[in-house]
Parts: structure tokens; sequence; C-alpha cells
């Protein structure tokens, strides 16, 4: 057995493998993933697909050649998995098939603007897909002829008259829109379904759970955003469009909701959709409706579950249960909810459920928590649950992690707030520790059991820091009045929160309260400039892609949102607005800062990391930037991670005064 004895890196980081995307076959005996590995020397990622089984023994590569091997789908014949993949001449990812026995992949389309978001057709003949076209290119060789002229075109510059126009790290300024299409895979001839008619699927981030194929593949639900001007906050609806007579009817045609993520039934009796209020809340919690096919009444889930489910739905076989995530403090858990039944049942257990599918009696899903990177596992009534992977044992085999410890806080006003704490490996409670708060981003998220590569806890830990994350008011998971608490008065409920954190461990009598340190990227980077303004307590402050400027961030991709929880706009009640605004703060700054950020933020613009790094320096506060050209919202490169963890634990040890007596 191997000895635990090596502390977590950021270069075991990228030797982890991720596994994600399962999808069964139809007896439920193998599961098929995608499994992305990273090559630190090469600074890229590579996702090819393996076979799990589901009883047990040795996992089996699958494909070898893709450079994005992703999204594979079983057919329901069992004869085939579909799936994407980015091969060496493709400018763009294309849609293959190959038997789970093995052998040479066969390519369907040569789509020029590429494929995604694919799903079988019941007769295992047919895949359906998602393509960003333009709707005036009729035909494949005029959409090539399109694809090629705005690819090679000297002119890169970008017009617009629409609202929506950038989407965390790319354009919508091409004139292209999403829409579903038809392949048949023996013939590869492809059909456009909403050719000629002014339908397509939602520009934010389309996926396979936005439509789906009735039982009969006679019908495709999906989501539509009915206004002409589309925007990612509107109320989008339900439509379904019938491929026989080739007529589209609305389903949720006077709701006052918002709709997405239709799932038929497998007795093609019920269309399940997930429903938000936007008019009592921009933040409303998300239920699931079900949609009587035959009377076209929609019956919602019970509202006594005080929950907001993920996409997508699953129904399981015999249409009586449906199988969803959800967040539950902290952790989140595959549901099943039976129809009839008031509140949804655990069906697999957090840590944190990211990927899961539906079929045979069984559930198989990708887990992760905060001291296990990401794994298969496999859970049916007969066996139970069981992981099918090894992808990862090799890596984590000789290390030693630090223990992680749940802790309810009396926080602002003396309320309940969850705080997750994590140990360094030699912790010992009668020694004097530094404190490093983590503090997630959102603000509408949460810091959960999760493993998480960017912000590693493990890894923070094992520099010698007590890690402290606090599930501040507005953190998601602990209801919806929590969510919503800290509405128009962003910045005061959390601020009580964290320093309940530091006040809490500080009694605890193992944390040196003269190394207070505090880190946090995006709304966790708007809550370390919000903490500079308003305290000195902290010896040093990390801020990846924070808000700094509430009025300047109206030049993010979602500039219509924030006003809506600010709770003005900022020509209406400026005062309001700085209320609320780090920047309105900046004479009272004066703690070190390090500020990270990337050029292809379209979330927090770079502007707002420029703007807080130079007004630190005019002030003559220590400050230092890390700008990265080339990444977004995200540190998404191997080499551009090693830098980033690099430059973090160094700006903390120089400004903690007792880093030269910590162990490194």
């Amino acid at each position: 057995m191997a000895t635990r004895n090596r502390r977590l890196t950021a270069e075991d980081l990228w030797r982890l493998a991720r596994p994600a995307q399962p999808t069964l076959s139809p007896d439920g005996a193998q599961a098929c993933v995608s499994v992305t590995t990273y090559d630190m020397e090469e600074n890229k990622g590579a996702s090819r697909l393996w076979l799990l089984s589901t009883f047990g023994g040795e996992p089996r590569q699958l494909t070898q050649a893709g450079e994005k091997d992703a999204g594979p789908r079983w057919s329901p014949d069992g004869r085939l998995i579909a799936f994407v993949a980015k091969r060496d001449k493709d400018d763009e990812p294309q849609l293959w098939v190959i038997s789970p026995d093995g052998g040479e992949a066969s390519r369907v389309t040569r789509m020029p603007t590429g494929v995604a978001g694919i799903k079988w057709f019941p007769d295992s003949r047919r895949v359906a897909f998602i393509s960003w076209v333009w709707p005036d290119a009729t035909g494949y060789k005029a959409l090539d002829e399109r694809w090629k002229a705005h690819r090679d075109s000297k002119v890169k510059a970008h017009v617009v008259e629409h609202e929506a126009y950038r989407y965390w790290d790319h354009w919508l300024s091409d004139g292209r829109v999403p829409r579903l299409f038809v392949a048949d895979v023996r013939s590869q001839r492809i059909v456009d379904l909403f050719a000629g008619t002014p339908y397509e699927l939602p520009r934010a981030d389309p996926a396979a759970h936005h439509y789906d194929i009735s039982p009969d593949g006679r019908e495709i639900a999906f989501t539509f955003d009915p206004a002409e001007s589309k925007r990612f906050d509107h109320e989008h609806h339900i439509v379904a469009l019938d491929l026989r007579e080739k007529r589209f009817r609305t389903l949720t045609k006077g709701s006052r909701l918002d709709h997405e993520g239709p799932s038929y039934s497998p007795d093609g009796k019920w269309l399940a959709v997930l429903t938000r209020d936007l008019r009592r809340s921009p933040v409303a919690e998300t239920r699931i409706a079900l949609l009587d096919r035959g009377s076209g009444r929609m019956k919602p889930m019970p509202a006594a579950w005080d929950r907001s489910v993920h996409a997508p739905v699953a129904w399981e076989a015999g249409s009586e249960s449906l199988v969803f995530a959800a967040e539950d403090r902290g952790r989140t858990h595959a549901w099943r909810w039976r129809l009839g039944d008031r509140e949804p049942e655990v069906a697999a257990l957090g840590g944190t459920v990211t990927d899961f599918t539906v079929g045979a009696g069984g559930i198989a899903f990708v887990r992760n928590t905060m001291g296990t990177p990401p794994a298969v596992f496999f859970t049916d009534p007969a066996r139970g649950e069981r992981r099918i992977d090894r992808f990862n044992d090799d890596v984590m085999a000789g290390v030693r992690l630090g223990e992680v410890r749940e802790f309810e806080i009396r926080g602002w006003k003396g309320e309940k707030v969850q705080m997750w704490v994590i140990y360094p490996p030699d912790f010992d409670p009668k020694r004097k520790w530094p404190l490093l708060h983590n503090i997630h981003g959102g603000p509408h998220s949460v810091w959960g059991d999760n493993f998480h590569f960017r912000w590693n806890n493990h890894v923070f830990a094992a520099q010698g820091y007590v890690v402290a994350c606090v599930n501040y008011h507005g953190s998601s998971s602990f209801g919806q009045a929590f969510v919503e608490s800290i509405n128009a008065e962003w910045g005061k409920r959390e601020l009580a929160d964290v320093e309940a954190g530091t006040d809490f461990l500080l009694k605890a009598g193992y944390i040196d309260r003269r190394r207070l340190l505090a880190a946090g990227g995006s709304y966790g980077g708007y809550m370390v400039a919000w903490m500079n303004g308003h305290t000195d307590r902290y010896k040093a402050y990390v801020c990846h892609a924070g808000c700094f400027d509430w009025t300047a961030m109206f030049a993010d991709d979602v500039w219509y949102w924030s006003p809506k929880e600010l709770g003005a706009y900022y020509w209406d009640d400026p005062e309001k607005v700085d209320r609320q605004n780090p920047r309105a703060r900046a004479r009272h700054m004066r703690t070190p800062t390090l500020v990270i950020h990337g050029l292809l933020d379209y979330r927090v613009p770079d502007a707002q990391g420029l703007a807080y790094y130079n007004t630190l320096k005019a002030k003559g506060v220590p400050a230092r930037l890390v700008f990265f050209p080339d990444e977004n919202h995200w540190i998404l490169k191997p080499q551009n991670s090693r830098l980033w963890y690099r430059e973090f634990f160094d700006w903390l040890a120089r400004h903690d005064p007792g880093a030269r007596r910590r162990r490194r």
C-alpha cells in the first residue's frame, strides 16, 4: 500500500483525468464516458472515449485519434455510440459513430459550422444536433461558402444592434443562430429543422437539454425565446415541432413563467419542463412542471420542496419518476421525484454530482468531493452504489490531504451560515496557523463539497493555510429566502458572514490573528475589494476577475441583469448603487492586493481589474497585476494555471508575517 506522505500540488491537478458525460448501454452493462487529460508541456488537453463495465473490471479505451472526443450517446438499439469529435483537419467538431466493440470510427457530418448537443432518434438511424448557422444560408454549399468567407475575412469588426452580443468569452455578432438539424447516419443526409422559420435555440450555451425527441420520433420539443431581440434574462417558451406535418405550436403559450429543458416521458404522456418565475425575482428558483400532452395542462412540482433544480431532467422507465441534480446545503445530489410525492428523495448522494444518465434501472454518474477528484459511479436497486473507474488512483495514491470539516456559524444578525474549513495535512491545533478565506463567486453560487481544479482548497491547505469557505447570505442550496436575502444590499451581509467565520476560527485558538488573508474570484473578487474598503484586518488579498465598479460593469455581457439585483440603474439612483460599490470606498483601501484578470473575460470585463490595480497604485497601496491575454473568466490552460498558483502563493507569502516560519 502506497504511503501518503506527499502534498497535493498545482501540477498534480493537471495530471488528473477528468471523466464526464456518461452514457449507458441499453442493457445497463456498460457506460461510455469522455475522459479529458492534459499535457503540461504541450499546454493543452485531449479527450478520449472510454468504456466502463457497471459490473466491475478494467476500463477500455474506445477512441484514440481525436483531439476532442466528447458527448457520447449510446444508440437505443445498442449497436453504435455517437459522439462529437474534432479531428486533425476539421475546423469545427463533427458527428462520428463507432461500434462499442471497437474498430474505426465513421464520420457522419461535414458541417462547416460544427456539431454539438447530439441526441439519437428512437429508430437508431438518425441523430439530432445543434449548429450555429446563418439563417439565410440555405443548403450546404451556401453555408460552406459563407463560413469560409467569414473565417478568411481580413475584417474582424463586430457590428450589432441587438442587446445580447457577447457571452462569457465569445461574440454573438456574426448573424449566426443555433438551430436544430437531423443527420441520417447511413446516408449522411442532413436536414435543417428550422429552415425558413424564425425559430432557434437559446443563444446562451445551447445544449442537448434545450430540446428533446418524443418516444415515437414524430415530435421535437425545444426551448425558444419569442422576443425579436434575444436576451438571456427573457422568458422562454416550449415549442413543439411535428416532424411529419412540419407544424410548430407553442405548448406554454399564455404562461407567465420562463420555461426550458423539455423531457418526454417514456410513455409519451408527459413533458417535464423546468420553470422559473422571473417576474417575481431575477434569481427565482428553478422548478419542475409536468405538461400533460393530452390536455395541455401544466402540473407544477409541489412547492413544499425549497430547492432549485438543475438541467437536465431524465425520466426513468415506467414514466413514474424523474431524476435530476439539485444542491442542498453545499452538496449536489442526484434526486428522484416519484410522481405524486410531495418531495423528492436522494437517488445518488453527493459530494457533488455533475453529469448523470439514467437507463436499464440504474444511474451512471460522475461525482467529486472536496477531497476526491471526479470519478464514475453506477447505482441500481439490486446492487447499490459502486465506483466503476480507476482513472485517478495512481496520482492520488501517494497524496496526503488534510481534514475537511463543516461548521454552522452565526453570521449576519446571528443567522445560521455554513462554513467549510480545510486543514493542512500536518495540522496541530496546539500550533498557530495562518487563515486564508477562499470566497466563492456568483453571488448565487455555493462553496460545495467539490474538488475544484481552478481554486483547489487542498492545494491551498498544503501550503500551510487553514482555509475557510463561508457560504454567505445569497449562496444557493439553502432555500430561496437565503438566496434573495442580499437583493439591493450587496456586500453587507456577505461581509458580516465572512467576518463571523474569522471570529469563529480565532476563538478556536489555532489561528494567528496577525496572519489573516483572503482571496476570491468574480463576485468573490468583488468581496475582497469590498473588504479592502471596509477593514484593514487582513494582511493581503487576491482579487481574481473581481467586480470593482458597478457603473463600469455596464460593459459586461449581461448588463441588464445586475441592476435588477442592485435595485436600480446607476443613472436613476447612483447613491444606492454606490452603497454597494467597492469603487466608492477606494479612499479607505490600504491592504496589499494581487489583481488577476483575463483579456477575454466578458462577464467581468478586464477594465475592472485594471481600474482596481491602477487605483491601488495611485494610492500607494502595494499591488501586483497578473494579466492573461489568452484567458477568459477562468484560467484554463495548464501552464497559465501553474503560473497562477505560483503568483498566488508568492503574494500571500510576501505579506504573511509568519511565512518564513511556515513549511513550504
